[in-house]
């Protein structure tokens, strides 16, 4: 589908909006106007939904065609609205224009493309159950953090898929952060003053623009380094990725957590190394929090339930 991503968002609309239908007809499976739109109100809701996820989509997968949309995207972009206390009814928002996103890709594939290829987002519904209450996330979001992150990372099939994983996992990066790295971002070794260990330093910017460090181990920062010494950047395909982690979660028993659980597993570990150095808990969230790059210490108190 060729177009801006306003011009793609208000194309799909107009394959599932149909003013003034009655109830009636868009609950009737074999009606034509069956699980259309019929508000004003609710159409523009969804396409600037629509139009904030094709953005994302472009900015952190580099995909410009609606057609390509994957469950892993819709799973992504929750996963990255979750993260920030959205409000429940914003979230359901989300799921719910996903859910027509489905139906206007499934008609156009039809009508247009005479395709068989059809889109499953189920995944939003499965994605808002586990948000049971996201204005109290902290007591009521599932824990995510992966028992055995090791056994999975040795189960990847692609080496770059090893050193992103072990990135977030070590160094609590978010996706975009490790996806692409260049030569530049090296920053050579420091010791942290947390644990006394000598680290491997990358500067990343990730969410927002927000720059900072990441620290790993000297192993992955070498291997990194020693990629890096022969092109111009490190680079992973993010849907392989994603597909990859899958495969390794189902061939070690894991819930597939995609690249957060990584991240939850980081959050968990590195707080407690602040205990350890003697912060308290309120430190050392606090601190944690300024390390996976979030504005409020409340953010990252919900990988610790």
């Amino acid at each position: 589908m060729r177009g801006s991503v306003y011009y793609q968002a208000t194309f799909l609309l107009k394959l599932v909006f149909s003013s003034g239908i009655k109830k009636e007809e868009r609950i009737d499976s074999l009606h034509e106007n069956y699980q259309n739109i019929a508000s004003y109100k609710t159409a523009e809701a969804y396409r600037s939904v629509w139009e904030n996820f094709f953005n994302y989509l472009k900015e952190h997968w580099n995909i410009k065609d609606a057609e390509q949309i994957e469950r892993i995207h819709i799973q992504s972009y929750m996963d990255y609205k979750i993260e920030y206390y959205p409000s429940k009814q914003y979230l359901e928002k989300i799921s719910s224009a996903f859910g027509k996103l489905e139906v206007a890709l499934n008609t156009f594939s039809r009508t247009y493309k005479n395709s068989e290829k059809t889109y499953d987002f189920s995944v939003r519904k499965e994605m808002l159950k586990t948000a049971i209450d996201l204005k109290n996330v902290a007591n009521n979001y599932h824990n995510r953090a992966y028992t055995n992150p090791e056994k999975i990372i040795e189960k990847l099939q692609e080496h770059n898929h090893q050193i992103a994983a072990r990135i977030e996992l070590e160094g609590g990066a978010r996706l975009e952060g490790c996806a692409l790295i260049k030569k530049d971002q090296l920053q050579g070794y420091r010791i942290d003053t947390i644990t006394k260990q000598d680290m491997g330093v990358i500067v990343t910017k990730e969410k927002g623009g927000k720059a900072g460090e990441v620290l790993i181990y000297q192993n992955t920062y070498r291997e990194l380094s020693n990629i890096l010494s022969k092109q111009n950047k490190f680079k992973i395909n993010k849907q392989k990725y994603f597909q990859d982690i899958r495969q390794a979660c189902q061939n070690t028993n894991e819930n597939p957590e995609g690249t957060h659980g990584f991240r939850w597993c980081f959050a968990k570990r590195r707080l407690m190394e602040y205990v350890k150095a003697g912060y308290s808990y309120e430190q050392a969230l606090k601190m944690v929090s300024s390390e996976m790059k979030h504005n409020r210490a409340s953010i990252t108190e919900h990988y610790l339930c």
